[in-house]
């Protein structure tokens, strides 16, 4: 299913749901940082998706890593919470969603670098190297307050 990023746009259809969901810097022994490239939008992204009911957010990371890239990681805290009602995404069935994302921070434990059918591509980066990379705003932003250090970001 295809996928269109709206950020601060006034031709951006409106929201029509809400949906808590995780995304995770995952960060390995050397400081590098996973990122997948998404099949339904070609632009490298965090692992992440909607929480289901009855997980908790860290096992909603957890999940979404292991589906998306082939790691199992370990939450070992938070990057920042992601609310934007400025920021939608528009689903070809016709779902708009706004923004709910809290991003949490990872390492790897177990697993093996695989693409999912949400991805075309799975790697390792590091930190300077992702500044290049097709990025929505929003996935920049959090790979941005991540590299920053500061406390979790509100946004």
């Amino acid at each position: 299913m295809g996928r269109r990023d709206f950020e601060d746009d006034p031709e951006a259809p409106a929201a029509n749901s809400l949906v808590p969901a995780a995304s995770v810097v995952v960060v390995d022994g050397r400081g590098r940082i996973l990122l997948q490239r998404r099949s339904d939008n070609g632009m490298w992204a965090l692992p992440g998706g909607a929480m289901n009911l009855g997980e908790s957010l860290a096992d909603c990371a957890v999940r979404e890593t292991r589906e998306e890239t082939g790691l199992d990681v370990e939450i070992t805290g938070i990057v920042g919470t992601y609310s934007d009602p400025r920021h939608v995404f528009a689903y070809d069935d016709g779902e708009v969603r706004q923004e709910f994302s809290i991003c949490l921070l990872a390492r790897p434990v177990s697993g093996a670098i695989a693409v999912s059918e949400e991805s075309t591509d799975v790697r390792w980066f590091d930190p300077g190297d992702v500044d290049d990379l097709p990025m929505v705003n929003n996935i920049r932003r959090r790979v941005d307050d991540w590299r920053s250090g500061r406390m979790p970001a509100i946004r």
